[in-house]
């Protein structure tokens, strides 16, 4: 365990309001605290110890949710290319898979803290989705150690939460844009980056990214869900809004080849992922 992050009365208490035990998840600043944070209240949430009010007032804005001082973010195209195939390359890339799935904590609790009066499903996936990423980080976390380095010791980027924060107005477009565009990319490569491990011989990172792979599915899945339900109560078009949604917010960051056999597992379908291609370079 981290050891900044310490048990006390000021850092852990049951919430009965989902929406409060979300923002603490986002606050916390140490992995450590963000990863048992969510654990505890994810399970508190299971045990119904926690629920979404539907009078709760407006959540406040967020900004930025608590991260620690290291790794250094800085922008996407300033991070330098590694290969996987030498130590250093291979702890980079492991390093960079972590940090997408520690941005992707926050991202499920911002979903479950921002977007009130809707129905409890959506509280359960989406606090599921953040106990899922929890554990993934924490494996990616551990096989990273096992390589001789630690979360942090790598630059990363920001571009997760950038639109979470571009979308914090409008929870259709956060639908379609998080989980749709931006984590369903990891659809994409990892299969690839799966070969070239198992090439490598590297059996422990690809027992982890199976496993991420498969349950990244089912949280893209959930994103087209409450995606498709948003458009049906605004009575919008999903295949239309969706393409609109891509180049008003999202052109600059697609990127191709697509993977339609997982896409079409999680909620997409034929006409969306022809638009995904054609949008991107």
């Amino acid at each position: 365990m981290d050891p900044s992050f310490r048990w006390d009365d000021d850092s852990f208490f049951m919430f009965s309001s989902l929406f409060d035990a979300a923002r603490a998840c986002l606050d916390a600043a140490s992995p450590d605290g963000k990863v048992t944070l969510t654990q505890e209240y994810a399970a508190a949430f299971s045990r119904r110890e926690l629920r979404a009010a539907p009078d709760a007032p407006a959540p406040q804005p967020i900004r930025m949710p608590g991260r620690p001082e290291r790794p250094r973010l800085v922008p996407a195209r300033d991070l330098p290319q590694r290969g996987i195939g030498s130590a250093e390359g291979r702890a980079a890339f492991i390093h960079a898979i972590a940090h997408i799935e520690f941005n992707a904590i926050d991202l499920a609790w911002d979903a479950v803290y921002r977007f009130r009066g809707l129905p409890p499903q959506f509280y359960a996936d989406w606090v599921s989705v953040a106990n899922d990423e929890s554990r993934h980080f924490v494996l990616l976390r551990g096989r990273l150690r096992e390589l001789g380095h630690e979360y942090g010791d790598f630059d990363a980027h920001n571009g997760l939460w950038e639109m979470a924060e571009k979308t914090a107005h409008d929870g259709l477009a956060r639908m379609a844009l998080v989980p749709r565009v931006l984590e369903a990319r990891g659809l994409d490569v990892t299969p690839g980056m799966i070969a070239k491990l198992r090439n490598l011989g590297d059996k422990a990172s690809v027992e982890i990214l199976e496993l991420i792979l498969r349950e990244e599915v089912a949280h893209v899945a959930a994103g087209s869900h409450w995606y498709r339900w948003y458009c049906e109560r605004e009575g919008r078009e999903p295949r239309s809004t969706f393409r609109e949604l891509l180049v008003q917010y999202a052109g600059p960051v697609l990127r191709g080849p697509f993977n339609h056999h997982a896409r079409l597992q999680a909620g997409f379908d034929a006409e969306e992922i022809a638009a995904l291609e054609q949008l991107a370079p």
